[in-house]
């Protein structure tokens, strides 16, 4: 008997939104697996934010059907989206730049002891979560503006990992980033996957979505033009369904979906 397909950790089904008169996605699948890495291109006006936004529950699709692990859900806030284990890392990194590192990893949900935060608490466990990323644990009493956009970014990374996601969304994680910090960065991605974290990375620059991804899906004015799995194809043909790529195109190669699970 042929074994079952394995299920997606997400799936979104004929996803559509507008703004007015403007068709800002319109009937978009998309699915992941868990401990998959998926690439989402598209030029600047492709909706790829906007998918993700609906995604983790700061938009609200007009129409369409989203599920976790198989449940239908209707995500209202990113309150809602990170109970299900969804989390999305801004390229802004939406950091405190006046508080330290530890700080702003449990921003909001400081730990207590009785009526007071339990700083002692605080430190190790944000030093524990830093030492899972490889990042000097020292740092976690440093104020977050004193640090590099790589070590800002690590401190987003590691606030996303507190809540032991099931998914993280990175939103062009290495466009501010020198070499070394982004060789970092998709070292930590690969470690992520490794623990079974599904990722999908926004970002314009191919290379680091062929160096670490299983699969690129590619929007283009709202639309899926087509998917690739990354060992079966090339940037330049990615490329060529950003440039020419034609609403509802085939999905080709996606014999690697699922490759991460």
């Amino acid at each position: 008997m042929p074994e079952s397909a394995p299920q997606p950790l997400v799936e979104m089904t004929g996803i559509s939104k507008s703004f007015g008169a403007v068709n800002a996605l319109i009937d978009v699948d998309l699915r992941i697996y868990p401990g998959e890495i998926l690439g989402l291109v598209g030029d600047n006006s492709a909706g790829k934010s906007t998918l993700m936004k609906i995604l983790t529950g700061a938009y609200h699709r007009d129409s369409g059907q989203v599920s976790v692990e198989g449940r239908p859900v209707n995500f209202r806030t990113p309150h809602e989206s990170r109970d299900a284990g969804i989390e999305m890392i801004y390229q802004d990194f939406a950091l405190c730049g006046n508080l330290d590192v530890a700080q702003n990893i449990f921003l909001g949900r400081w730990p207590r002891r009785g009526a007071f935060v339990d700083r002692r608490r605080m430190y190790a466990e944000a030093a524990e979560v830093m030492q899972r990323l490889k990042v000097d644990v020292n740092s976690v009493f440093q104020k977050v503006e004193s640090l590099s956009g790589g070590r800002q970014q690590s401190v987003a990374i590691a606030r996303a990992i507190s809540f032991e996601p099931k998914l993280i969304v990175l939103d062009e994680p290495t466009a501010n980033l020198s070499v070394t910090a982004t060789q970092r960065l998709l070292e930590t991605m690969r470690e992520l996957k490794s623990r079974g974290v599904a990722q999908i990375i926004i970002s314009h620059r191919l290379t680091d979505i062929f160096e670490v991804g299983d699969r690129v899906m590619v929007l283009k004015r709202g639309q899926n033009v087509g998917e690739r799995s990354i060992r079966g194809t090339t940037e330049h043909d990615v490329l060529q369904l950003i440039v020419a790529g034609t609403p509802k195109g085939d999905h080709a190669e996606e014999q690697s979906a699922g490759a991460g699970a």
